[in-house]
């Protein structure tokens, strides 16, 4: 069963905003077993939405489309939607009475005639309930093919989705089975992994597919099943990822349920009832940041020194400058003094810190662009390892980052 997904907005088309809508919609319907045709971006225009509904039509079971459903009058979807299915535009009472209920309970100022035209929906559409917004979503089926539209404000899409389209489309469409297990490397390129595993992967069953995913120092394997039974898929993706893992033993670092590396860092330090604090100089607290954004994160973290400067690392983290003057301070001493003192610091059980040069220029320190040393510190006592990450600043502290946790990760399974 596939689907397309198209999104409409100028501001997507210039990059004003990032498409994220598009990548949630695909994930959840994947996980109803529909797959994602293609994407589409196309501009608040007529003729432009007219060409990619009925192209969408041609090719796809469900047509999914976001955005342009607003009050004024660049907002053309629902116009065009009665344009494209012969259709005339009729007020729906009980969107009018939502709208009418947001202003008197949220909105100081009074509601206009505009605001009451979010009420009007085409006569052949079926409403979909929008609980944060003023704009309903609508479903249509003609000739064989579903056609949803949603506002393009994430929050109301996203209950849209779960409330009402997904639901929907579950009990509207008998659907394959779509299986997705992940399993996360570091420290090997994609090349050689797949040299590794050769042999096993020439061996699948048909109906598996395998991708390699690279991103900044880890590469994750995705393994896919599809079919229409559910239990048959299960049990081979099993399977075949038990013969998988000795193959990659020494490369691997767990599996990946929708769940990033920092994710697994804060489940294994709550379960262990283990603190972290964090140090950071040319990271600038992206590792905190990272570590912040998990609810709960409150119960392991205690805090995070961002010693962009020399000054700082010496007062703050007590660094001595007889060490930044002998070896630098981007250095190994330098980072496990960090780690070290941040850790007193925090009163915490385990530390990160990280100091290294990532561009364009040389700063404090006269090593080359892309050099790092991450330090970590634990009960077990305190390390540094230096890399380098190449020339590109934002992928040196993109992959300083996720090596962070990488390190980290593997002291914490010491415990």
């Amino acid at each position: 069963m596939l689907a397309e997904i198209i999104t409409i907005g100028d501001e997507i088309l210039i990059g004003q905003i990032v498409d994220t809508n598009s990548a949630f919609i695909a994930k959840e319907l994947n996980k109803i077993g529909i797959s994602v045709y293609q994407i589409t971006s196309v501009q608040d225009e007529r003729e432009h939405i007219l060409k990619a509904l009925d192209d969408a039509k041609s090719k796809v079971d469900i047509v999914i489309v976001t955005g342009g459903l607003g009050p004024t009058k660049d907002d053309i979807t629902k116009h065009t939607f009665c344009e494209f299915f012969d259709d005339i535009l009729v007020q729906d009472k009980n969107v009018l009475h939502h709208v009418e209920a947001i202003f008197a309970k949220y909105i100081s100022t009074p509601i206009s005639d505009v605001n009451r035209k979010q009420a009007l929906v085409p006569s052949k559409s079926q409403v979909l309930h929008n609980a944060h917004g003023t704009a309903p979503g609508m479903w249509f089926h003609e000739d064989g093919t579903t056609f949803i539209s949603m506002p393009g404000v994430p929050f109301e899409m996203k209950t849209l989705m779960a409330n009402a389209v997904l639901p929907k489309l579950i009990d509207f469409y008998d659907r394959p089975h779509i299986i997705h297990k992940t399993i996360v490397t570091y420290g090997l390129g994609e090349s050689a992994i797949a040299d590794k595993i050769e042999t096993w992967e020439d061996a699948l069953p048909t109906f598996i597919k395998l991708a390699y995913l690279p991103n900044l120092g880890k590469v994750r394997l995705r393994l896919t099943a599809k079919g229409a039974d559910y239990d048959v898929l299960s049990n081979a993706i099993e399977a075949e990822s038990k013969k998988l893992i000795p193959l990659i033993g020494d490369i691997m670092y767990g599996t990946e349920d929708e769940e990033t590396i920092e994710e697994v860092v804060a489940k294994l330090l709550t379960a262990k009832g283990m603190t972290l604090a964090t140090a950071e100089s040319f990271t600038g607290g992206k590792i905190a940041s990272k570590i912040t954004s998990i609810p709960g994160a409150s119960l392991y973290f205690k805090g995070s020194v961002v010693s962009y400067a020399t000054a700082i690392k010496e007062t703050v983290l007590k660094v001595p400058r007889e060490l930044i003057a002998r070896h630098s301070v981007v250095s190994e001493e330098v980072a496990i003094v960090m780690a070290s003192g941040v850790r007193k610091l925090m009163q915490t059980d385990f530390a990160i810190a990280t100091t290294g040069n990532a561009g364009p220029g040389k700063g404090d320190a006269d090593v080359a662009v892309g050099t790092v040393y991450i330090a970590i510190a634990s009960p077990n006592g305190v390390f540094a390892q230096k890399f380098s990450m190449g020339n590109h600043r934002e992928r040196v502290v993109q992959k300083s980052v996720n090596k962070a946790f990488e390190l980290l990760q593997k002291e914490i399974l010491k415990m």
